[in-house]
C-alpha cells in the first residue's frame, strides 16, 4: 500500500542529520551504553526506511522515529536480559536496606528539603549528578529503573525482559533502587558542599 502523500521531512537520506543527534541522546539517556545507543539508531532508521510506506502522517517524522526507537529500546532489553544476571537482582531482594523504614513503611528519616524540584530539573548540574548517581548504580538495577521509567510496559512484562520471578520482587527491587538514587541524590546534589 504505497501513498502518494508527500509527508515534510520523509525524505530518509535527511534523517540521519535531521534526527540523528536526538535519537542518539533519547537512546543514550534509556541505554546507557554509547555503542549500544548507536545500534539502536541505527536499526531504528533501518526499520523507518522499510516501513516508511506505512507511515501515514498522524505525526511529526521524529515522533514516529521515536517510536519506532522504543519499539528497538525494548528488543534491545529483552536480548540483553540473558546477560543479565537474574540472581544479582534476587540478591537485592535479601539485602537488608529496609531499616530506613518504620513497620508502617514510612521514612525513618527526614528527607532534607528539596525545595523546588521543577527549578532543579531545569539545571544541568543537577542532571549530571542524577546520571552519576544512576551510573553508580549496579548495572543491572541501572537498566531495571530506566526500562521500568521509560517504556510503557506492563509489571509482567517488566519480569520476563529482565527475568524476575514475581512483580513483588519488581517492585522490591525497584523500590530499593529508588531509596539509593534518593540518597544518592540527597548527598550529591542537596548536601553537596
Amino acid at each position: 500500500m504505497t501513498s502518494s502523500k508527500t509527508y515534510p521531512n520523509m525524505n530518509p537520506s535527511s534523517w540521519l542529520d535531521d534526527y540523528g543527534d536526538e535519537l542518539y541522546r533519547y537512546a543514550l539517556a534509556r541505554l546507557r551504553d554509547k555503542s549500544a545507543a548507536e545500534d539502536v539508531v541505527q536499526e531504528t532508521l533501518l526499520a523507518a526506511l522499510k516501513a516508511q510506506e506505512n507511515f501515514r502522517g498522524d505525526s511529526a517524522v521524529k515522533t514516529w522515529l521515536i517510536g519506532i526507537m522504543k519499539f528497538k529500546i525494548i528488543d534491545f532489553y529483552r536480548k540483553s536480559a540473558r546477560e543479565i544476571q537474574s540472581e544479582s537482582l534476587e540478591h537485592t531482594l535479601s539485602s537488608s536496606e529496609d531499616n530506613d523504614f518504620d513497620e508502617n513503611g514510612r521514612w525513618l528519616t527526614a528527607v532534607n528539603s528539596w525545595s523546588d524540584p521543577d527549578l532543579a530539573l531545569h539545571q544541568d548540574q543537577f542532571f549530571a549528578v542524577y546520571q552519576s548517581c544512576i551510573d553508580a548504580l549496579p548495572e543491572d538495577q541501572a537498566k531495571l529503573f530506566v526500562l521500568n521509567e521509560t517504556s510503557d510496559l506492563s509489571s509482567e512484562e517488566l519480569c520476563k525482559i529482565i527475568n524476575i520471578s514475581t512483580t513483588n520482587n519488581l517492585w522490591v527491587i525497584l523500590s530499593r533502587t529508588r531509596k539509593r538514587l534518593r540518597d544518592c541524590i540527597d548527598k550529591n546534589w542537596f548536601n553537596a558542599e
